[in-house]
C-alpha cells in the first residue's frame, strides 16, 4: 500500500496545504479564543530571528525602541475621525474591569499613533527635539472576521514605528527609507522574497495617513500579500494632539510624521512564498536552525561523530542541532526536519563512518550527495549562501512568469485568476479599481512606467499592479 502523503498537495488544495503544513511543522495553533493563536517554539524561533535582523536595521536607522501602553483610551480614537472610523469594526473595547463598569471605554491596542501622539505632544517642545524616532515590539489586537493563522489573527505580533519631524519632505524621505532599506533589504536579502515596492491608493491607504507606501510579495499560488507597509501621516494627528514645536524662527509648527508596521504575518508569507508539497524551506540566513546533524543508528561511533561534527559546524559560525535520538527512526526524524525546512541536513551512519563521508542533504534544491567529513566546515556556508541566493531567485522569476500587462479591467480580473496582472492606472482608475473589488480583486499598489515608486497617484506612466490577495 502506498505510503499517504504528510500534506495535502499544493496543487490540489493551497489552503490546506497550508494549514496541514503550519500544523505538522509545528509552527503554530490555534488559540481558544477565535482568532486567537499560540506560536510554537519552532514558529517563535523563526520570530525571533526576523526580530533580531528587523531590529538591526530599524536601529541602523536611528531609531530608538520604546514601549507604550496596550489599553488606549476610547476618547484618544475619536480625536482623528478618519482613523477611528477605519478602525471601528476591528477594535476590541473593555468596558468593565475591576468588578465595576468603567467611567470611559478603554480599546485595546489596534495600533498606536493616537497614545504616541499623547505622548508625543508631551516630548516635542522645540526643533531642536526633532526628529524624533520610535519604535515599538508589541502585539495589537484587531477582530479579525475571517482568521487564518499568521496571515489574518485577532492579536498577532509586531513592530510598530512612530516618527516626528519639521518638514513633510524629511517625512516622506524618512517613510521611503524604511520601505526601502529596512523592509525591501530585510524581506530580499534575508527572507528570499521577492517583493515589489509601489505606493497604495486612495482607497487602500491607512486610515488617517496622507501616503502609503507598500511591498508586495507573490505567494505560491500567484496571490499577493502584503507585507509591510509605511505611513506617511502628514499632520492629521499631529493636529488632533497639538503635536507642534518652535522652530529656528520662533513660530509654533506642526509636525509631520510617519507610521510603519510589519508583523508575523511575514512568518505565513515564509509559507506560502517558500513551502512545496514536502514542506518548509527556510532560508539560511533566516533560519535558526541552519544544519542538523543526524545520527542514522543507535552506534557509539556514530553517536560520538555526529556530535564532533556539531560542535565543528557551531565553531565555525553555523546554526546547528545535533539529532541523536536513535530511539526514534531515522526516516520519521528525517521527515520532521524536512517539514520544518532546515536547509542542510547531515546524515551519519556506521558506512559513512567507515567511508569519511557524510550524507549531505539539501532541502531547498532538494536531493542528497556524499560530502568528505572534514570538508563540512569550509562547505557547508558556501552551500547555504547558493541556497539563499536560489530562493530568491526563485520567488522572483514566479511573480515575473506569473505577471501579465492587460489593458482592460476584463483582462485584470481574468489575469488576476492566476497570478498578477498590471495595467496603467490612467485606464483603470477609481471607478475600475471599485469594478474589480466587486470580483475580489484589489490595486495591490501603483508603481512607475519604470518600476520605481511614484511621488504623486496621478503621475504619469503609473502603473495599478492588479490581484487577489490574503
Amino acid at each position: 500500500m502506498a505510503k499517504a502523503p504528510v500534506l495535502t498537495p499544493q496543487a490540489d488544495d493551497f489552503p490546506r496545504w497550508y494549514q496541514d503544513l503550519i500544523n505538522k511543522a509545528e509552527l503554530a495553533d490555534n488559540g481558544p479564543v477565535r482568532g486567537t493563536m499560540v506560536i510554537r517554539p519552532y514558529g517563535y524561533g523563526l520570530w525571533e530571528r526576523m526580530q533580531q535582523d528587523m531590529d538591526a536595521r530599524i536601529k541602523a536607522a536611528g531609531v530608538q525602541n520604546a514601549y507604550f501602553p496596550l489599553f488606549i483610551p476610547q476618547s484618544y480614537l475619536t480625536r482623528e475621525a478618519e482613523h477611528v472610523e477605519g478602525f471601528a469594526p476591528e477594535l476590541a473595547v473593555v468596558t468593565h474591569a475591576g468588578g465595576k463598569d468603567l467611567d470611559e471605554p478603554i480599546v485595546v491596542r489596534p495600533t498606536s499613533e493616537t497614545i504616541i501622539n499623547e505622548y508625543f505632544s508631551k516630548w516635542v517642545q522645540s526643533y531642536r527635539d526633532l526628529p524624533l524616532l520610535i519604535n515599538q515590539w508589541a502585539n495589537v489586537v484587531r477582530w479579525e472576521l475571517r482568521p487564518r493563522l499568521f496571515l489574518r489573527t485577532t492579536e498577532f505580533l509586531w513592530q510598530e514605528g512612530h516618527t516626528a519631524h519639521a518638514t513633510q519632505a524629511d517625512a516622506h524621505e524618512f517613510a521611503s527609507r524604511i520601505q526601502r532599506d529596512v523592509y525591501a533589504d530585510f524581506m530580499e536579502n534575508v527572507l528570499a522574497m521577492d517583493v515589489v515596492l509601489g505606493r497604495k491608493t486612495v482607497k487602500e491607504r491607512f486610515a488617517g495617513a496622507i501616503n502609503t507606501l507598500t511591498l508586495e510579495g507573490m505567494m505560491g499560488d500567484g496571490k499577493a500579500l502584503q507585507l509591510g507597509t509605511s505611513h506617511e501621516l502628514g499632520q492629521n494627528f499631529a493636529k488632533a494632539f497639538q503635536t507642534q514645536y518652535l522652530s529656528k524662527d520662533g513660530n509654533q509648527e506642526l509636525v509631520w510624521q510617519t507610521s510603519w508596521g510589519s508583523t508575523t504575518r511575514m512568518i505565513g508569507a515564509l509559507v506560502m512564498m517558500h513551502g512545496d508539497d514536502n514542506g518548509l524551506r527556510v532560508p539560511p540566513r533566516l533560519a535558526h536552525v541552519q544544519v542538523v546533524v543526524l545520527a542514522i543508528k543507535d552506534d557509539e561511533a556514530v553517536v560520538a561523530k555526529v556530535r564532533e561534527i556539531g560542535a565543528k559546524l557551531g565553531a565555525a559560525g553555523l546554526r546547528v542541532v545535533v539529532d541523536d535520538r536513535t530511539d526514534t527512526p531515522f526516516g520519521r526524524r528525517a521527515v520532521d526536519w524536512e517539514l520544518k525546512g532546515v536547509p542542510l541536513r547531515v546524515e551519519v551512519g556506521p558506512r559513512d563512518l567507515e567511508a569519511g563521508t557524510a550524507m549531505l542533504a539539501r532541502r531547498i534544491p532538494g536531493g542528497k550527495e556524499p560530502v568528505a567529513l572534514d570538508s563540512l566546515d569550509t562547505l557547508l556556508p558556501k552551500v547555504l549562501e547558493e541556497d539563499q541566493a536560489r530562493l530568491l531567485q526563485e520567488s522572483r522569476e514566479r511573480r515575473i512568469a506569473r505577471t501579465v500587462d492587460v489593458a482592460t479591467i476584463d483582462e485584470a480580473a481574468e489575469a488576476a485568476a492566476t497570478g498578477w496582472a498590471r495595467i496603467p492606472w490612467a485606464d483603470l482608475g477609481p471607478e475600475g479599481e471599485a469594478k474589480l473589488a466587486e470580483q475580489g480583486v484589489s490595486v495591490r499598489c501603483l508603481v512607475a512606467a519604470d518600476g520605481s515608486v511614484p511621488t504623486a497617484d496621478d503621475e504619469p506612466g503609473t502603473v495599478a499592479i492588479v490581484a487577489r490577495a490574503y
